[in-house]
């Protein structure tokens, strides 16, 4: 049996494409550790990718957004008390603009930028008429170490390109069933659509059936050439929000208003509490042709990645970190988001080491 204090990183997936994607990546997979506790609900993979030992858990089918992810973390972290650094790796809605050339299977990664912690929760904030969108609370960027480490294989990558597609096609090779979901898609099914064109709201058919190929109806973009990297990594802000963004005319405001690169729906609730980093394989674009003929190859992509990152971090440096569930135990305290230094809205306090909800209602700016 593994022993539950040999594992000090964290890897969180939400949707079962996820979990399936990390598990795959491991270079080694240990047995299943003993019961945790009578409290234990989440379903644990552990094993090993270059000399981390990895946990790696998922949200409860059906149960999404920012508290979910909270939760499912709050008890990871007391299951396995040495656990020093969380990775949030999965899908989610890309956000192509004029600044990022962002196309399905490319890979968003959370990083500081123009005041932002990495992660923005965009459903949480405040709109003045005429006025642009404010959020109204700061999340945490994440931790040093993984900043560190991020920008090594950013270097690394730019001058010796990386090798992504050779780790999951070495996947699909020892795992031939996965090749239809996992593998990548015909580039040809990669459209996207100018922003006023709507997928029927109770339209049955594809978007090859519905939508079509008409070029007056699709954003002309350029193949990429054989010297750029494909699938390309993007390192910006991502938002966050329990709210599914399938809506190209709001997703490109927020993009002209925050350079933001994705759309997902469980990091903000984890940033504050959490030294955690978020990666996301892109498999649509947030919009009404929402399908799911790309995820199983982003979910791939972001989880390459996230291997490609721990192999860039040394096991001794992640010792140095604080562990994860002495910061519950210290004692009570809250994460309050505040408006113009007033507190009159959520709050994720951390009580005796459980993580409590509160939601103030009737107080707006």
């Amino acid at each position: 049996m593994s022993n539950p204090e040999d594992y000090t990183v964290g890897w969180i997936s939400a949707v079962t494409t996820e979990y399936v994607a990390a598990q795959q990546l491991l270079d080694e997979k240990h047995e299943d550790p003993p019961r945790l506790s009578a409290r234990t609900k989440n379903n644990y993979t552990v094993g090993k990718i270059g000399r981390h030992n990895v946990v790696i858990t998922n949200l409860p089918v059906g149960a999404y957004g920012t508290t979910s992810a909270a939760l499912v973390a709050e008890e990871m972290m007391q299951s396995f008390p040495n656990i020093r650094i969380v990775l949030m790796v999965g899908i989610g809605g890309g956000v192509p603009s004029s600044r990022h050339d962002i196309r399905l299977g490319d890979i968003t990664v959370s990083v500081p930028g123009n005041g932002k912690g990495g992660v923005i929760q965009y459903d949480f904030g405040k709109t003045i008429q005429d006025q642009e969108f404010k959020p109204t609370g700061f999340l945490s960027q994440p931790p040093t170490l993984l900043l560190t480490a991020l920008g090594g294989l950013q270097a690394k990558h730019e001058a010796e390109g990386h090798t992504l597609d050779q780790m999951i096609n070495t996947v699909l090779e020892k795992n031939p069933r996965l090749r239809v979901k996992y593998g990548r898609p015909d580039q040809a099914t990669d459209r996207l659509y100018q922003s006023h064109v709507v997928h029927p709201a109770n339209g049955d058919l594809s978007c090859d059936s519905n939508c079509g190929d008409d070029l007056e109806l699709l954003v002309s973009r350029r193949p990429r050439t054989d010297m750029e990297e494909d699938p390309a990594i993007h390192y910006g802000l991502i938002a966050s929000a329990n709210q599914l963004m399938k809506d190209a005319l709001a997703r490109d405001k927020f993009a002209a208003q925050m350079d933001v690169l994705c759309f997902e729906m469980e990091a903000a609730g984890l940033m504050n509490n959490f030294p955690c980093l978020v990666i996301r394989g892109i498999c649509d674009y947030a919009d009404s042709h929402k399908n799911k003929v790309w995820q199983g190859y982003a979910a791939m992509t972001a989880a390459a990645y996230a291997k490609d990152l721990l192999n860039q971090i040394a096991p001794w440096q992640v010792e140095q970190e604080a562990k994860i569930v002495n910061v519950f135990n210290e004692g009570s305290h809250n994460t309050r988001i505040e408006f113009n230094g007033e507190n009159r809205g959520f709050q994720v306090g951390m009580n005796n080491g459980s993580i409590q909800h509160h939601q103030r209602l009737g107080s707006y700016t």
